[in-house]
């Protein structure tokens, strides 16, 4: 047995460190560097001398905690587009790919000296995301395609998808992540809302309507009056959106108590009342469905024929009375249930152009090829001047009909599944109501998506994605008592 005799008081420690001719030097060579800093750029180095810190102390905190890299491409993913409208010229669209590398780098250097399990992404949307990617790589070769720009900007659209499937996976992985999720969505939600509250109330900023001034305005100014879109990339995603996280935290709340079904509910009202005053009329189309699947998901009749009546209730507020029709936003909405409204008919034309042009067309025109975005790359091309709308026409035209029938194929698998497991293999009641607020906004969003492009759009989509990915697995949020009982049916 050997005996330690170093007296603790003779032991270097803190400042005593600096009387090391090593130390002296590092500390002497830090203040200069950040002199020389401040000297040379001024305001300027202050910044960069502050960005650095952060950004040294945020890569510490990624790598020993990964689960931040996942959180941090959700909020990028609300606010990035309304950044890019105060900083120009900075290639902010790779911010999320960016998060996205150093997250999985993280979940890998965060395991160096064990195995990393990927076992938890083995599931069969990961497989369905994996060949959907691949038929969007595929479309680099597409011999419509005219340029590789287009599809980098689109890029999300197949990567995104896949990689943030996975990392929900690996990362979101027991109750109290997933209710870390909805809260660091709900604040994201209740901040849109009232930001587009702002805008209603006291007009746009300075950037905002410079946005508006560079032919934002054509879509977002009518009859002299703002269609609201927050930071969002316009008010279709922005009252989409909105609605989506009203149907799924209104219905999350359920399954809470205290101060969670407070916030919950408080952020889904906002949320409703924030795609109302987007004044987008293709966002109704979210709660309508959105609350209907939530009824046919409780299996209960007396529930489900009291939901049947609250929408048939709204459906004729809006469809057959004129009450409120002196508000903006309720009489914008009411046009949506008019089927001679000019603007459908207008889309229902489109499509018929489209219809022609992509029969000889199987696999589309291209990622980035089709709608009002790939105009900054080809102006003059035929599908970057036939308006798509729709998230499905968008996808048909840019992927062609094989294209369109995988994605559709890939939502209705996703959705389908997790619907039998709510209803016939989930015992616990909380997680039935938790994948059933999932599983709702999703189906919300789907129908809402046939007039607007909803689903693939910022935010929407990594919220989606996630959602796939959660309720494709509501097995782990089971509470151990009810975890192995007998399922109502086997799987």
């Amino acid at each position: 047995m050997t005996t330690n005799n170093t007296n603790p008081f003779d032991k270097i420690s803190g400042s005593a460190g600096l009387a090391k001719p090593k130390g002296l030097l590092l500390l002497l060579g830090g203040i200069l560097l950040v002199a020389l800093i401040l000297a040379k750029l001024q305001v300027a180095g202050v910044g960069i001398l502050f960005a650095l810190i952060f950004g040294a102390v945020y890569l510490y905190l990624l790598f020993t905690n990964p689960i931040i890299g996942f959180f941090t491409a959700i909020g990028l993913n609300f606010v990035i587009l309304g950044i890019g409208r105060y900083v120009q010229g900075l290639p902010l669209g790779f911010a999320i790919d960016g998060i996205m590398v150093l997250t999985f780098l993280a979940i890998i250097f965060s395991r160096f000296r064990e195995r990393v399990d990927w076992s938890p992404a083995n599931k069969d949307i990961t497989i369905l995301a994996a060949i959907w990617l691949g038929y969007c790589i595929f479309q680099l070769v597409n011999p419509e395609a005219r340029m590789i720009e287009p599809w980098i900007a689109g890029r999300g659209i197949g990567f995104y998808f896949f990689f943030f499937v996975i990392l929900t996976f690996l990362l979101i992985d027991n109750n109290k992540k997933l209710d870390a999720f909805l809260y660091f969505w709900g604040a994201f939600s209740l901040l849109a809302t009232f930001k587009g509250t702002i805008q209603m109330l006291f007009g746009v900023d300075y950037a905002e309507q410079a946005w508006l001034d560079n032919g934002g305005a054509e879509t977002h100014i009518l009859f002299g009056k703002l269609r609201v879109f927050s930071f969002f990339s316009d008010a279709g995603q922005f009252g989409g959106n909105q609605g989506y996280a009203g149907v799924v935290f209104i219905i999350y709340s359920m399954a809470k108590k205290g101060f969670a079904k407070i916030f919950f509910l408080t952020v889904g009202i906002l949320g409703l009342y924030g795609m109302m005053i987007s004044g987008t009329r293709g966002s109704i189309a979210v709660p309508f469905a959105g609350f209907m699947t939530f009824f046919v998901l409780r299996k209960n009749v007396k529930i489900l024929s009291v939901g049947v009546l609250f929408v048939a209730v709204i459906f004729v507020f809006f469809k057959f009375t004129m009450i409120a029709n002196g508000n903006d936003q309720v009489r914008r909405m009411r046009s949506a249930f008019d089927p001679n409204e000019p603007s459908l008919k207008v889309r229902l034309d489109n499509q018929k152009i489209l219809k022609g042009y992509l029969a000889s067309r199987p696999f589309g025109g291209g990622i980035g090829h089709a709608g009002d975005k790939a105009q900054r790359f080809l102006p003059n091309a035929f599908l970057s001047n036939v308006a798509t709308d729709s998230w499905y026409v968008l996808i048909w035209a840019e992927l062609g009909i094989i294209g369109l029938t995988l994605h559709l194929i890939v939502l209705f698998y996703v959705m389908g599944k997790a619907t039998y497991k709510v209803m016939f293999v989930i015992r616990d009641p909380i997680t039935k109501f938790k994948m059933s607020a999932l599983i709702s906004g999703m189906a919300g969003v789907m129908l809402a998506s046939y007039g607007n492009a909803i689903l693939g759009g910022m935010p929407t989509a990594l919220l989606i994605y996630a959602s796939m990915a959660l309720m494709s697995n509501p097995e782990i949020f089971e509470d151990p008592e009810y975890r192995n009982q007998t399922p109502l049916i086997s799987t």
